[in-house]
């Protein structure tokens, strides 16, 4: 019986012990490719990072990834349907934080509450937008380029595709005491002809788009909406230290349903964290002026909960009108 007692004791042992290690990354997911969701269309700056992060989260998961365009009311649709899916962790969302803070007071009925409906996985980084214009102009830095839209008036005009965008620009045109008139595009590519034609003045656009276009000649990057220099590009002015003060920092992150379990949150803030803290996640990053940002789901949801309130009050500066 002593001789059964301890073989019994040892296989319960063995047991609890092999219950309790940690499970590998392919049973905390359930099976299934697992899809990245993208707000806007196929060649946006958001669509570059959520192709990058795919094709990292590949070799990382070993599984296939797919991204999925989701594109329409700003950024809603693909909220609400990453918001809606099975919390399986096999359905992630990349998407910036501002961005959604922005539509819960745009829209008067938002699909979702985003801070009670999606978690954070984890922050990805930090972002500005930037005022730009059009390399041929003479406007080397944000004093000319007042001076020169004081001249014009109410004939000034500026483009802008994004929320981000209009309340930097309405900033700026509060700050330097302008009268320029905003052109709205569906995407910051399409207002590129309209700047290299003169059609409208000077645009305020996402940094992935217009440090594409900055690093090959075809825009003039004048200031930076962040209250401090970037550090993936110190050279780039902020507007603030041109005399228009501002601190609107953008930021990408990873969202799933609030309702995945902990431990697939885990595991896919690992994932995402692993990527961004990466050589090759950083010089990626960098070439968008934006500085990588690993951290905790709990640091993504405070920062989302701080942008809900801040946009509020963004909104109302900028004179946005509210969305059915």
């Amino acid at each position: 019986m002593k001789h059964l007692s301890l073989g019994f004791a040892a296989s319960l042992f063995a047991l609890t012990a092999i219950s309790a290690a940690p499970a590998s990354a392919q049973e905390v997911l359930p099976p299934g490719d697992i899809k990245l969701v993208a707000a806007f269309p196929a060649g946006s700056g958001s669509d570059i990072v959520v192709r990058y992060y795919a094709e990292k989260l590949k070799t990382l998961s070993n599984r296939t990834v797919i991204v999925e365009n989701r594109a329409g009311a700003g950024g809603n649709i693909a909220t609400e349907m990453v918001a809606r899916s099975k919390p399986d962790g096999l359905t992630i969302y990349l998407h910036t934080g501002s961005s959604m803070s922005a539509n819960m007071h745009v829209y008067k009925k938002p699909p979702v509450d985003v801070l009670k409906a999606l978690q954070v996985v984890a922050p990805i980084n930090t972002q500005a937008f930037m005022l730009v214009v059009h390399p041929d102009k003479p406007w080397k830095s944000v004093a000319d380029l007042t001076a020169a839209m004081k001249l014009k008036g109410d004939k000034a005009t500026y483009a802008v595709s994004a929320n981000s965008g209009v309340v930097m620009c309405a900033l700026y045109n509060s700050g330097a005491n302008l009268k320029a008139v905003d052109v709205t595009y569906k995407m910051a590519q399409d207002s590129m002809n309209d700047l290299a034609s003169g059609a409208v003045d000077f645009g305020c656009h996402d940094p992935q788009f217009a440090m594409g276009q900055y690093t090959t000649g075809k825009l003039r990057v004048l200031g930076i909406a962040s209250a401090k220099r970037m550090q993936a590009s110190p050279e780039l002015p902020t507007m603030a230290e041109q005399g228009v003060p501002m601190d609107l920092n953008g930021w990408f992150a990873a969202f799933v349903p609030s309702a995945t379990p902990r431990p697939i949150v885990d595991q896919l803030n690992k994932w995402m964290n692993a990527i961004t803290g990466s050589e090759d996640g950083k010089k990626f990053l960098n070439q968008f002026a934006s500085d990588p940002w690993t951290g905790t789901p709990e640091d993504g949801q405070a920062r989302l909960k701080k942008d809900i309130d801040a946009w509020g009050e963004y909104i109302r500066i900028a004179k946005i009108e509210q969305q059915g």
